[in-house]
């Protein structure tokens, strides 16, 4: 953000925490997007991503008097996020874990002929698009929460080694070393198996199917390919230039960034209505 920006934002937050709910919701909305998008990397679904948005956007509330302007408020609030989710045990991978071992071995002997059409008259090209999506925002899952942590701040959201290094309690150097091992590790497992990203043998129109029948997908619930697209650049706020990305980076541009869900803006007008702002003027 720029310095405007940042005095406007500091006036505005000044303005919540005497009691004012216009800036407050301000505030929250300003942030929402980057809350429900970290959430969802993290997390793996939409549902899991929703819960834990609403549960962050609580903690930014109940926190808000503490902000100083030390740093931009989109990092503080990566701060708050970040500690959240690592610990997070509510969202289905946490009960389910996944591996890139059993990820692998699912696609190289999971029985995709024999499972029946079960598309429900839903074009079939829709679905392998949203089992593309939901692939590889699932194949993060397969990363330790750390280094899931450490890829989603340094290839989608971008932020600065020397902040992100900060967030993660990590040295700057240690972070930028970690996110080219990860990214290398992903790419890796992308070249060997995914036919859409590298040159494996799955293609997701194949898998349709197979995924149905998992529960992978659903043709009555397509989030990520009915979820409204932002710009990327509008998720990075973090100040200052950002450092150079190793050329890696661009083997990720399949993670998309989405506007937050109704149920997440309704949740915030909920908290609004509530005991938001006393909490604030009791902080």
């Amino acid at each position: 953000m720029d310095n405007t920006t940042n005095k406007e934002l500091l006036l505005l937050i000044e303005q919540a925490t005497a009691g004012d709910k216009n800036a407050l919701e301000t505030v929250l909305c300003s942030v929402q997007d980057l809350v429900f998008n970290l959430s969802l990397r993290m997390l793996g679904t939409f549902p899991d991503a929703e819960d834990a948005s609403q549960d962050i956007l609580v903690k930014v509330i109940t926190h808000l008097s503490s902000f100083r302007g030390d740093s931009a408020f989109s990092t503080w609030v990566f701060r708050i996020a970040v500690n959240y989710l690592k610990d997070y045990k509510k969202h289905m991978f946490a009960k389910f874990p996944l591996s890139f071992a059993f990820y692998g071995d699912d696609i190289q002997n999971g029985k995709i002929e024999d499972v029946p059409d079960l598309t429900q008259d839903v074009e079939k090209s829709i679905l392998a698009e949203e089992l593309k999506l939901s692939c590889t925002n699932v194949m993060l899952q397969c990363l330790d929460v750390e280094s899931r942590c450490i890829f989603i701040l340094g290839t989608m959201f971008r932020v600065d080694s020397r902040i992100a290094g900060d967030i993660l309690g990590i040295a700057p150097e240690t972070y930028r070393q970690r996110l080219s091992r990860i990214r290398k590790k992903m790419a890796a497992f992308l070249q060997e198996y995914c036919g859409e990203c590298g040159s494996g043998a799955c293609h997701c129109i194949n898998r349709v199917n197979y995924a149905i029948q998992n529960h992978r997908i659903s043709p009555n619930s397509l989030d990520f390919t009915s979820a409204k697209q932002i710009p990327p650049q509008t998720m990075v706020e973090v100040k200052e230039a950002m450092e150079a990305i190793d050329s890696l980076s661009q083997e990720f541009s399949f993670y998309k960034t989405y506007q937050s869900p109704e149920v997440l803006k309704e949740a915030i007008e909920k908290i609004l209505a509530g005991t938001a702002l006393s909490v604030l003027r009791n902080a």
